[in-house]
C-alpha cells in the first residue's frame, strides 16, 4: 500500500500462571479482593503489527475460531484505547497467533492485550510507561500484570502488583480437560465462607518453598462445580509423579511441576497418549 511503511514488529504473549491464589473478601462493587503470585511461561500467543491504513486484526492458531466466536478480541480494546490517548488513528495491521484456550485461566485475553501496548510502544514510539499502564488498567485486572511480563504478587483485585518472593524454575505440563471455565461463573459460584487470608509471609527457600508447596487456590472449589471435568484431570496429574499440582487462575487448566526436564517430558507424552481428548502443553517458568 502506497505510503505505508513495511515495519513490523513482533511480540510474545506468554501465558500466565496463578501459582497461589488466596480470595480474602468481596468488596461493596462485587469485586474480589485477591492475593495472588504470578508467573510466566515459555508458552503462549504471538502478535506481529505493522502500520496500515486502517485497523485491521487477523487471527490464526489453533484456537483462532474459538476467538472469533466469542467476539471483539482484547487486542481490538487495546489498540484503540491507546491510540485514543495518544489522538492518533489505530491505523495497525495485527496479526494474532492464538495458542492459549479461552476461559482457560491463564490469562490469555489479558496477554493478547499487553503484548499489544507493548508491540505498539516499539511500533509508534514515544510512549509513555505510564500511560500504557494507564491504558492496561483500564482493560481489565490482570492486564497490567501481563504488561509487566513478569512475577509478581497481585493483591487488591488483581491489578495493584508487587515484587514477587523468590520462585524457583519450574518445569511445567499444563493440561485442560477441553471444558471453558468461565471466570464470571467461577466467581458467581464461590462460598464467602472459604474467604481467608494469604500467608503473612512467603519466604524463599532451597528447592521448592513451603509457600508454593502448601499454598492453594480458593478458586478451585467453585471451578470444579462449574467445570466438573477439571477433578479427573487434577487426580490424573497428581498421579503422575508431579512434585506440585494445581488449578491456575479461575481454570479450567490444571498445572503440574516436575523434578526436572525429562520428569515433564515423559509425563506429557503418556499424557498425550493416554488421554487425547485433553489439551496439553508441555513448558517451563521463565
Amino acid at each position: 500500500m502506497t505510503g505505508v511503511a513495511t515495519t513490523t514488529v513482533t511480540e510474545a504473549a506468554p501465558a500466565k500462571l496463578n501459582l497461589d491464589l488466596y480470595v480474602e473478601g468481596r468488596r461493596a462493587d462485587g469485586y474480589h479482593l485477591l492475593d495472588s503470585v504470578v508467573a510466566f511461561t515459555a508458552f503462549g500467543d504471538d502478535l506481529a503489527l505493522a502500520p496500515a491504513e486502517a485497523f485491521d486484526l487477523a487471527v490464526d492458531g489453533p484456537f483462532a475460531a474459538a476467538l472469533r466466536a466469542e467476539g471483539e478480541s482484547l487486542v481490538t480494546h487495546a489498540v484503540h484505547r491507546l491510540a485514543d490517548a495518544l489522538d492518533r488513528r489505530p491505523a495497525v495491521a495485527v496479526r494474532l497467533t492464538k495458542r492459549i484456550p479461552l476461559a482457560a485461566g491463564l490469562g490469555g485475553g489479558s496477554a493478547d492485550a499487553a503484548a499489544a501496548l507493548r508491540a505498539l510502544a516499539r511500533l509508534w514510539g514515544d510512549v509513555e510507561t505510564s500511560l500504557m499502564v494507564e491504558v492496561a488498567r483500564g482493560l481489565g485486572a490482570d492486564v497490567p500484570a501481563c504488561l509487566a511480563g513478569r512475577p509478581a504478587r497481585l493483591t487488591g483485585i488483581g491489578d495493584v502488583l508487587a515484587p514477587a518472593p523468590a520462585i524457583p524454575p519450574l518445569e511445567l505440563v499444563l493440561v485442560n480437560p477441553d471444558r471453558p471455565a468461565p471466570t464470571g461463573a467461577v466467581y458467581r459460584a464461590l462460598d464467602p465462607a472459604g474467604f481467608a487470608p494469604a500467608p503473612e509471609r512467603r519466604d524463599a527457600a532451597a528447592g521448592l518453598p513451603a509457600w508454593l508447596r502448601h499454598g492453594r487456590n480458593d478458586l478451585e472449589a467453585a471451578a470444579l462445580a462449574v467445570a466438573p471435568a477439571i477433578g479427573a484431570v487434577r487426580d490424573r496429574l497428581a498421579a503422575s509423579g508431579a512434585v506440585l499440582v494445581r488449578l491456575s487462575g479461575s481454570g479450567a487448566t490444571v498445572f503440574a511441576a516436575y523434578a526436572d526436564a525429562a520428569a515433564a517430558d515423559a509425563s506429557a507424552a503418556l499424557l498425550g497418549a493416554e488421554c487425547p481428548g485433553w489439551w496439553i502443553e508441555r513448558t517451563r517458568t521463565t
